[in-house]
């Protein structure tokens, strides 16, 4: 009960030797994670993307995504900044069980604080690798299915998925496990900031792309099927590239 009523303040315990064997081992299995996302990723791009129209259809959902992208941040930047501030001034001094300054008022601060930007920072990276990996993905995919390479198109799919999969899992492994080595008694202090950071930029992410799909969604249905009486999807639809733009920066960008 002691432990829990604890929580983001200080705990009392001791890394044995056994307890830090298991952290570094988390540290190896983050960077490892990392590792193989990465050659997975490699794996993706590697693969044939299509022919020179499917290029030019590509070329311009992979444009529309990072101005998406690229504005956001922007957007979310500014807000980000006085959140850091309202962050480091609700933090609180953490005593331990005798009263004595664990961490100081500007100490659980600035720690928490720097946190809280790392944990946007991994968050946001990932939210802009599912994009730009999916973007380039689906085109490979498509590339396979047309000349009837099912098995490889299964695998440029899975591939791209995996490795912003791992590199999700990675990275918070790794953010998580650095704090607690580093500051062990005070870690569930500071792990919430890096919580707060990571939820925030997904949050932002996942709202921003919801919304943006779902206007590119409904303009390409009132455009095709409404006035024009063509499918959203057919290629005289002038609202196509802005829906597929909307499929990659929520159901990617968002979702990761």
């Amino acid at each position: 009960m002691h432990q829990l009523a604890a929580e983001g303040g200080y705990q009392l315990f001791e890394l044995g030797g056994t307890d830090k064997a298991l952290l570094y081992l988390s540290l190896i299995v983050s960077v490892i994670g990392l590792a193989v996302g990465y050659l997975l990723m490699q794996g993706v791009l590697k693969a044939d993307d299509g022919t020179p129209a499917m290029k030019k259809i590509a070329v311009a959902i992979q444009e529309g995504a990072m101005a998406y992208i690229t504005r956001q941040f922007r957007t979310i930047a500014m807000i980000v900044v006085p959140l850091a501030i309202v962050v480091f001034l609700t933090s609180a001094e953490i005593l331990k069980e005798d009263d004595s300054v664990a961490l100081s008022f500007f100490q659980s601060g600035l720690f928490r604080t720097l946190a809280f930007i790392m944990g946007g920072v991994a968050s946001g990276a990932i939210g802009f690798l599912g994009m730009w990996l999916a973007t380039r993905g689906n085109v490979r995919t498509t590339a396979a299915a047309t000349r009837s390479d099912y098995p490889g198109a299964l695998k440029v799919a899975i591939r791209t998925g995996g490795s912003v999969g791992l590199a999700t899992a990675g990275l918070v492994l790794l953010g998580a496990t650095i704090i607690i080595l580093v500051f062990q008694n005070t870690s569930s202090a500071i792990l919430v900031g890096f919580g707060f950071g990571g939820s925030l930029l997904a949050l932002f992410l996942r709202v921003g792309g919801g919304i943006f799909t779902k206007a590119a969604d409904v303009g390409a249905d009132l455009v095709g099927k409404v006035e024009a009486g063509i499918p959203e999807d057919d290629p005289r639809n002038p609202a196509t590239i802005a829906d597929n733009v909307g499929d990659n920066v929520g159901d990617c960008a968002g979702m990761a």
